[in-house]
């Protein structure tokens, strides 16, 4: 049984809940973080989430993602999850917080205050096929022209972060 920690609209954190339970009727405001790494030509590296995720499978999304464990900083566990997932760690940088609601049509409810973090890294990564279906290198034109086009082959979160990038002008 996974914990995830329970916060307020400041990060602050009030409790922790199993991680289904968080998702359950209607989703408990939890910690959460998205990496994002890019290679040196500026290309995003992308994943396709595994087929066998309870939410969102065969879902394209940000490089990787996940929640930080109870007493674990959300820094480290980024290093954590990035080597689980992927295959291999790089520095990390925090870049900015928001908050998001989304339905899964299974009922769950994902409900986060998501960091996002960047890194850089040239190679391509060495995926665990529990998490991870695929993986691509797309350039940030072309990933928001097919957004834009196919929309329902993305994460919700991954939509949010990348308009968010944008206006931020960290893409």
């Amino acid at each position: 049984m996974v914990d995830l920690i329970l916060v307020d609209e400041k990060d602050n954190e009030i409790g922790k809940m199993e991680k289904i339970k968080a998702h359950e009727n209607g989703g408990k405001l939890h910690r959460a973080f998205s990496i994002l790494v890019f290679n040196d030509e500026r290309e995003l590296l992308i994943q396709q989430r595994a087929l066998s995720k309870y939410h969102w499978p065969g879902i394209w999304a940000n490089t990787c993602c996940s929640h930080p464990m109870p007493g674990e900083k959300t820094l480290e566990a980024a290093h954590r999850r990035l080597m689980e997932e992927m295959g291999f760690d790089t520095d990390l940088k925090e870049e900015f917080t928001f908050i998001y609601k989304a339905n899964y049509d299974n009922g769950l409810t994902e409900h986060e205050l998501d960091h996002v973090i960047s890194g850089k890294y040239n190679e391509n990564p060495k995926v665990n096929p529990e998490e991870v279906n695929d993986f691509k290198w797309i350039t940030i034109p072309d990933l928001i022209k097919d957004i834009e086009q196919n929309p329902q082959n993305y994460a919700p979160w991954f939509k949010i972060i990348i308009k968010k990038a944008r206006d931020k002008k960290l893409i």
